[in-house]
């Protein structure tokens, strides 16, 4: 199965998303500021990687784990590439796209709009990482569910 977690920016609340359900950082906690920087593509990603699926690892059922950065087309990129997962596989069932932005904060909007749009790296990541820490549970969350629906669909 792949498991695409998608977000505007694709750095950020899906970033920290695909490394929980990797194993990369804490999910019964929320991750300090060093376990945050720790993830090499955390608020890391630049304009060539929009609209880009990046392979982030497998996890221990052996799903493959995705980024998306959607950037602001949410809906129409989501349901095109549900479509051809579709036309090319025959089944909804393979591809599982994962919106995470839901968590997403205004500080993380703020602090991801000056470090990524306006490369204020300095300024813009320490606010983002704040409203990480803030919305750290409700991606954990996210995560959780994500996992238990892929358990269900398997012992299906």
């Amino acid at each position: 199965m792949h498991i695409i977690y998608h977000c505007v920016g694709g750095t950020h609340s899906s970033a920290i998303a695909s490394a929980i359900h990797l194993g990369l950082l804490p999910k019964t906690r929320a991750a300090t500021v060093q376990e945050l920087l720790s993830i090499p593509y955390f608020d890391n990603t630049d304009k060539q990687e929009y609209g880009r699926i990046i392979h982030r690892g497998i996890d221990e059922y052996g799903n493959n784990i995705y980024t998306l950065s959607r950037q602001f087309t949410g809906s129409i990129m989501i349901r095109a590439l549900k479509d051809l997962c579709i036309i090319l596989t025959g089944s909804e069932n393979h591809v599982i796209f994962i919106n995470a932005s839901t968590a997403v904060n205004n500080t993380m909007k703020i602090g991801g709009f000056l470090s990524r749009r306006l490369n204020m790296i300095a300024i813009g990541r320490p606010i983002v990482l704040k409203g990480c820490s803030k919305a750290y549970m409700d991606i954990a969350a996210i995560v959780t569910k994500t996992k238990e629906n892929v358990r269900q669909m398997r012992n299906s």
